[in-house]
């Protein structure tokens, strides 16, 4: 076996390290845009935990063949980037959508969702759900709220009292 062969091996397997690892990945056609945009990208991915990578399509094709992963043959042409979100669902597309509105030549083209291959419309979907902190922070709130009612009618009722 050749080194290249040998290395582009080892690639599908990195590449499926990614896929595995990742709650959600999003592919992005990013022509058009600058180097300062794209470095400029690519440190908000970084800074948010998100892995944002080029790699070749036929490597990334051949990464979800193995993994049993169907259904991403057409966005699977041109230039891609993939933004590879580990942590939270939301903020790989949340992160992509963003830098769309800043950088208007970077289009979605397709995403995965827990191992599954979903729509860009999904994508964005799945980019207008808040993160996890927010809506664990959102809940707080709505179990907070009825022990702060019952907390002021009670001083309420004892200053009422008092007086």
């Amino acid at each position: 076996m050749s080194a290249n062969q040998e290395a582009k091996k080892l690639a599908v397997e990195d590449i499926k390290k990614l896929i595995s690892s990742a709650k959600s990945v999003v592919l992005v056609d990013y022509r058009g845009i600058t180097v300062e945009q794209d470095t400029a990208l690519r440190k908000t991915m970084r800074e948010n935990n998100v892995a944002y990578k080029v790699l070749k399509n036929t490597l990334f094709k051949k990464a979800c063949e193995q993994l049993g992963i169907t259904g991403l043959d057409e966005a699977l042409n041109g230039t891609t980037a993939f933004a590879f979100g580990s942590d939270d669902e939301t903020i790989a597309p949340r992160l992509v959508k963003d830098a769309m509105k800043n950088y208007t030549t970077l289009t979605i083209k397709a995403g995965l969702y827990n191992g599954k291959a979903i729509a860009e419309s999904e994508v964005k979907t799945l980019a207008s759900i808040p993160g996890k902190e927010q809506l664990v922070a959102q809940l707080l709130y709505i179990l907070n709220a009825p022990v702060s009612g019952l907390a002021r009618a009670f001083k309420a009722i004892a200053e009422k009292k008092e007086a």
